[in-house]
C-alpha cells in the first residue's frame, strides 16, 4: 500500500510538471515508453532496479537512452526517481499518471464483456451509449466470454452492470426454485 501511495505522489508531480509545460500527451507517451520498456526488456528492468549498480551508471544510461527521445523535464524526473531509489515504481507511476490524464480529460476506461466478437460499428455504438450514460468519454476495453451466453457486462470502477443472458437465466432459476407450489401439490 505504501508503494502505491508513493507512486501516486510521483504521478501527481509528473502530472503537474506536464501541465506547466502544456505537454500532457508528450509526457504520457514518454512515461508510457519507459514503462513499456521496463515490461518488455528484463535486462533493462534489472539494470535499473538492481541495488548493486551505481546510481551514476544508471543515470548515464537513462540519459543516453532517453535524452533525445523524451522532453528534458521528463528525463530529469526519471533521474530524480533514481536518486530517490524509486525507479522500481516507474510502471505504477506511468499507470497512475495516465489515470490522472484520463480524469482531467473526462475519460473513463470501461471493461466490457460480450459473448461474441463485435464489429467496429457495434463497438462504436457501445462506446457512444456508455459515454452518454457515464457523462464522460467512455473508452471500452472489449473482452469476449462465451459463458455469458449473450448480452453485455460492463465494469467501471466499483460498478458492475450485468445485462448478460446468463444472469437473467440464473435469476429465473432462483425465482422458479423459490416460488411456492400451488396448494394441493407436493414436491
Amino acid at each position: 500500500m505504501r508503494d502505491e501511495t508513493v507512486a501516486r505522489n510521483y504521478a501527481e508531480t509528473l502530472f503537474e510538471l506536464a501541465q506547466r509545460n502544456d505537454a500532457l500527451g508528450a509526457y504520457g507517451e514518454g512515461i508510457g515508453t519507459v514503462a513499456e520498456l521496463l515490461n518488455e526488456d528484463d535486462r533493462f528492468r534489472l539494470f535499473l532496479e538492481t541495488p548493486r549498480i551505481d546510481d551514476e551508471d544508471r543515470k548515464a544510461v537513462v540519459r543516453k537512452v532517453f535524452g533525445d527521445r523524451l522532453p528534458r523535464p521528463l528525463v530529469n524526473f526519471l533521474l530524480i526517481t533514481i536518486d530517490k531509489r524509486r525507479q522500481r515504481l516507474l510502471r505504477s507511476i506511468s499507470r497512475l499518471y495516465h489515470a490522472l490524464v484520463d480524469e482531467h480529460e473526462g475519460r473513463e476506461h470501461v471493461e466490457v464483456t460480450v459473448a461474441r466478437p463485435m464489429d467496429e460499428a457495434a463497438q462504436s455504438a457501445i462506446a457512444k451509449r456508455l459515454s452518454s450514460l457515464l457523462g464522460k468519454e467512455a473508452i471500452p476495453h472489449l473482452h469476449v466470454d462465451p459463458s455469458i451466453l449473450g448480452g453485455i457486462v460492463v465494469r467501471t470502477g466499483d460498478t458492475i452492470l450485468d445485462g448478460s443472458v446468463r444472469r437473467r437465466i440464473d435469476g429465473l432459476r432462483r425465482q422458479l426454485l423459490d416460488a411456492p407450489l400451488p396448494s394441493g401439490e407436493a414436491a
